[in-house]
């Protein structure tokens, strides 16, 4: 029996203190957080985070070690297998057969699925104009570029026209280009009222999601859209710094008082001050003694990056503490 489609409620995936441990390992540390209908909704964190753990409980796939989840309306727990049938799933690794064909590979997923067979055949051809296939639909899919598998396996994943898309790091590996024409369909699906879950550690594909959770140790330590999180995360003062040899004037500028944190960005230097006021001319100062010639200081808008490295690296200042209390 096909379960209950999703009803008008606006929340479709939700879960409440979420924990997932392996042994004395928390993977996932007691997450809260919803998903609206039709929603793009991201999990940015760097490789051992948590992010695909989470996904993978809520895809069914995982059990979780404690606290409460549902998706499309169905428990986490006791219904892995309705929530089966009312999302998509698309891991880094596409999961696809390189020995078969693209259009082998749609017709496996058609069974996979159990796709009525009235509707196989516009479904795969809906899924070749989808990734722009239809000129390869005979090529062996192990012969295909990362971006071309790319499609095909997002293709598969909506085979079945699921209401939820969870994708975990599908533009990994994939070059610039790619990524761009793969979030280019992630949109439309969007536009069509899919709701979109989707993990990344890029920074500029954050930018693309409605909201945004970042997730670090495990633990989901900020979440809202990509402006509130640069507006409201961020009380302190950006300040980029273009100046001769960058590695060798951020050691220099760490030890002024005046800053909180100093990283590489690009061929320059964010650094994050409490008071731009006073940081700005100890950074010309401390630049100059060091004979590190400045060609431009200037306060800025933070970025995702800014408040990502902001972020993680207060929480680790925090653990560090508590972990000096605890001796």
């Amino acid at each position: 029996m096909r379960p209950e489609p999703i009803q008008s409620a606006e929340t479709v995936v939700e879960v409440q203190h979420l924990e997932k441990r392996f042994g004395a390992f928390r993977a996932v540390a007691g997450v809260s957080f919803s998903v609206r209908r039709g929603e793009i909704f991201g999990f940015l964190g760097p490789n051992g985070a948590g992010k695909s753990t989470t996904i993978r409980m809520l895809c069914g796939l995982l059990a979780p070690s404690g606290g409460t989840g549902r998706v499309a309306g169905f428990d986490i727990v006791r219904e892995t297998e309705r929530i089966k049938t009312r999302i998509g799933y698309m891991s880094q690794k596409f999961s696809l057969y390189d020995e078969l064909t693209v259009e082998e590979n749609i017709e496996f997923y058609s069974g996979i699925y159990r796709l009525p067979k009235s509707k196989q055949a516009a479904r795969k051809a809906w899924v070749l104009e989808m990734a722009g296939l239809r000129d390869h639909r005979t090529s062996r899919t192990g012969e295909l570029s990362g971006g071309w598998k790319q499609r095909l396996a997002l293709g598969c994943a909506v085979l079945h026209e699921p209401p939820i898309l969870f994708l975990d790091e599908p533009t990994s590996g994939v070059d610039p280009n790619s990524r761009r024409q793969f979030w280019d369909l992630i949109y439309t699906l969007s536009e069509q009222g899919v709701t979109v879950f989707v993990t990344t550690h890029y920074m500029e594909e954050s930018e693309y999601c409605d909201r945004l959770g970042i997730i670090y140790r495990g633990e989901l330590i900020a979440l809202g859209t990509p402006r509130d999180l640069k507006t409201k995360h961020m009380p302190e003062a950006v300040l980029e710094i273009d100046c001769a040899r960058p590695n060798e004037a951020m050691g220099v500028l760490e030890r002024l008082p005046e800053l909180k944190e100093v990283a590489l960005f690009g061929k320059g230097l964010h650094a994050v001050a409490a008071d731009p006021v006073a940081a700005l001319p100890a950074i010309r100062l401390a630049l100059a003694s060091g004979g590190f010639p400045l060609d431009r200081l200037e306060r800025i808008t933070p970025t995702l990056e800014d408040v990502f490295v902001s972020l993680i690296e207060a929480r680790d200042r925090a653990a560090g503490t508590q972990q000096e209390f605890r001796r």
